[in-house]
């Protein structure tokens, strides 16, 4: 019996689709069967079947079986994290350690990474481990060693934090020690031994300033013992060393009169202008 056009308006109409949701069957899986991989990114495969796949997929295009295996992304570029940490001493004063780290999760060991810590690994591991470094090294010195030997304990604090990371399949680039702050009591503590020294000092310069004029007082005192011999000697062997001193004194007082601005009367005898008395005369005129 012939089909009626009916009939096969709908045969071709259920061809139709049929072949359009194969079609998008095709599009649907091949679309979930490519994945991309960003740059800096690594990518891990979980397969339903089998599980965490042992290797890490590279930059760029790759293909999964749809619906089967997805895969999990890890960004493996350096990223710093600041972590502080309250230590002690080995004198036993409290210090707050700020320590800068750059970490990055170990691309080969990504899958082991995964199962192991997630990829919040650097929330759950480093914190602890920076703080359980620190305290290790920072109990070795006291709080002056730590001020005065800063870069001794930043690179055992970088070198051990290194070990310690790559337990747990983390590299660490750099470890940087930004920051020791100490307690109130410590801090008030240096501040009065500086202020103690500063007073020490000051008390020597004062000590050597009070030597220095009493040698200068002794020197001076020698000075004029000195000079008075010397003149009572130049005065008993030389009577005119007398009147030399006079006509000296005698210069000086006229040159200051002349210079002031007031009129002054006085006599030869105040200004020792007499210079030639009756024994002199005398002796000129004989």
């Amino acid at each position: 019996m012939p089909k009626g056009p009916g009939k096969g308006a709908a045969t071709a109409i259920t061809a139709l689709l049929k072949l359009g949701l194969g079609a998008a069957g095709i599009g649907i899986t091949g679309y979930y069967s490519l994945f991309n991989v960003e740059a800096g990114h690594r990518a891990i495969i979980f397969d339903r079947l089998v599980g965490i796949k042992p290797e890490a997929v590279g930059e760029g295009t790759h293909f999964l079986i749809p619906f089967i295996q997805w895969p999990i992304f890890y960004d493996v570029r350096t990223r710093p994290r600041n972590i502080m940490s309250l230590t002690g001493s080995k004198d036993l004063q409290m210090v707050n350690v700020n320590v800068r780290v750059l970490s990055r999760p170990h691309e080969k060991k990504l899958p082991e990474l995964y199962e192991k810590l997630g990829l919040d690994f650097d929330d759950r591991v480093l914190p602890s481990i920076v703080n359980e470094v620190c305290k290790q090294v920072v109990a070795q010195y006291n709080a002056v060693q730590l001020l005065t030997q800063r870069e001794q304990v930043s690179a055992r604090i970088r070198n051990n934090l290194i070990d310690r990371a790559r337990e747990f399949d983390i590299v660490v680039d750099d470890v940087a020690l930004t920051e020791l702050r100490f307690g109130r009591e410590f801090m008030a503590a240096v501040e009065a031994k500086q202020v103690a020294q500063q007073d020490a000092e000051r008390s020597k310069f004062i000590v050597d300033k009070a030597l220095e004029e009493k040698r200068s007082i002794i020197i001076k005192a020698e000075g004029e013992a000195q000079s008075a011999i010397l003149i009572s000697k130049a005065i008993k062997n030389q009577p005119g060393f007398v009147e030399l001193r006079r006509m000296d004194a005698a210069k000086e007082v006229a040159t200051t009169i002349s210079r002031s601005a007031n009129k002054v009367y006085l006599n030869a005898d105040s200004l020792l202008l007499n210079l030639l008395d009756s024994d002199g005369i005398q002796g000129t005129r004989k």
